[in-house]
C-alpha cells in the first residue's frame, strides 16, 4: 500500500488508500489483465468459464453470489462476456458504462 501512495503518507492519505483497498476497489486496468487469463479470442470469455472460477479457485464464491456479481455482465446470445466492458461496469458502475 506503501508503493500505492502519490506522496508522503499522511493520515489522510493512510485512510484513503486503506479505504480503497478495503472496499475493494482495483484500477480497471488490473481487473482487464486478471480477467485476460480467461480470454477466449477478442476480449471475451465464457460466462460459464468465469462462474466455474469464481466458486471454485481462492476465494470461493456461493453461487447467490456469483449471480449478483455476473448480474451486470455484458452477456451476449453466445453466453460471451466482454472482458473490457465488463471491468469497466465494475470500476465505475453500470448506469456510467451506460453513459447516464
Amino acid at each position: 500500500m506503501v508503493a500505492e501512495a502519490p506522496g508522503p503518507i499522511n493520515f489522510t492519505m493512510f485512510l484513503t488508500i486503506f479505504g480503497d483497498r478495503i472496499a475493494g476497489t482495483d484500477e480497471e486496468d488490473v481487473i482487464v489483465n486478471a480477467f485476460n487469463m480467461y480470454d477466449e479470442g477478442e476480449g471475451k470469455c465464457r460466462e460459464e468459464t468465469l462462474k466455474r472460477a469464481l466458486t471454485t479457485w481462492g476465494e470461493k464464491f456461493s453461487e447467490a453470489e456469483v449471480e449478483e456479481a455476473l448480474s451486470e455482465a455484458p452477456i451476449d446470445n453466445n453466453g460471451l462476456i466482454d472482458i473490457k466492458k465488463f471491468a469497466n461496469i465494475l470500476t465505475k458502475g453500470a448506469e456510467e458504462e451506460e453513459g447516464g
